[in-house]
Order: structure tokens, then sequence, then C-alpha cells
């Protein structure tokens, strides 16, 4: 395998490389094998990170930042496990490193605010107040909290998931998500909404 060439799984009329046999090399530090399961998992980390970050720019950058951690802790990868949770609690601690360093008034600009869902019979001035008010206290929640709650609430993904991606235990999620919601509900109700 070391000669360059990629193992492929026959599947019907599609060709697709065989990823377990690149997990395997990449831990031994194949570098094509690294680029396969770049090529393969980059849209994906990239779906995880701008979920928490909300901006594309950031995202794209915290992709490479995530897959040069990826490439560093290859020795530490289980080839018998599957890639994609082992690159999802990567890609995460990328996020919330990046959420740290950051104040939540910079995470606010137009593009969050338009990626909140709006009901189609609402009226348009005051569905924007709201998803104003409500992005704004979103921002301000402790950047664990909120990693925990864009990934269980807004992600709709079980806890067991959100545990994985995250690297701590199920009841740590589930404390972190009622926390979330707890203090979403007193700023939103401080800013003049009842949820």
């Amino acid at each position: 395998m070391g000669d360059g060439s990629q193992t492929f799984i026959k599947i019907p009329d599609i060709k697709v490389p065989d990823l377990d046999a690149a997990c395997v090399l990449f831990r031994q530090g194949d570098v094509e094998a690294f680029e396969s399961l770049f090529r393969h998992h980059q849209r994906a980390v990239y779906g995880w990170i701008l979920r928490i970050v909300r901006s594309p720019t950031v995202a794209e950058e915290l992709v490479v930042e995530t897959f040069w951690r990826i490439y560093k802790a290859r020795a530490r990868f289980d080839a018998a496990r599957e890639f994609a949770p082992w690159a999802r609690r990567i890609a995460m601690r990328v996020a919330l490193d990046w959420l740290r360093a950051q104040r939540p008034e910079t995470l606010l600009n137009d593009e969050v605010l338009a990626s909140l869902p709006a009901t189609a019979d609402a009226n348009p001035a005051v569905t924007a107040e709201i998803r104003q008010k409500t992005a704004l206290a979103f921002a301000r929640l402790p950047h664990k909290l909120r990693a925990a709650a864009v990934l269980a609430v807004i992600e709709e993904q079980s806890h067991k998931e959100v545990a994985e991606a995250l690297g701590i235990s199920v009841t740590a999620v589930k404390l972190r998500v009622f926390r979330a919601l707890r203090l979403l509900r007193k700023d939103l109700e401080r800013q003049g909404i009842t949820p």
C-alpha cells in the first residue's frame, strides 16, 4: 500500500475509497492517506465548526487548524475505530478554543441573524427583533454551554452523539444543555421576550 495506490470497495456502479485502509496508513504517517481522509471529511468538519463559530471565514481557517491537529495527533488515533467521531472531537476543541479567545459581540453579524429560522406568518419586524435578541442571548452563553446547545438543540443530535463530539459524558451534556436553555430563557425574559 505504501506505493501510493488506493484500495477501493466495489459498490454497484460506484467506486468508494476504502477509508479503513486509509485510516491504518494515516496512523502510520502516510501523507496520501491523510490527504484522502482530508478530502473525504473536509466538508463535514467545516459544517461542524461553522455551526459553533457561525462565521464561514473563521470556519474555513479552523478547518485547516483542525486537520493540522489531526495530523499531529495521528499516533493517538485508533485505526480500529471510525475516523469521523475522532475528527469531530478535535474540530469541537478547535472551535471551542477559538470561542474562548473571542468576545461574544464579535460573533453577531447579519449572516448569523439571517440564519435563524422564522415562521412564514410572523410579522417581519417583530421576527427580526426576536431573532436579533435570541442571537445576542445565544452569543452571551459560555462557550461550553453554547457548543452543547448547538449540537443538541439546533442540530438535534442525541446526547450520546454530543458527548462523543465534545469528549464529555452524557450526563455532562444533559447538564450543559439544561443550563444553556435556562440561561437563554432568563436572558430573553430580561430583554422582554417570553420564550
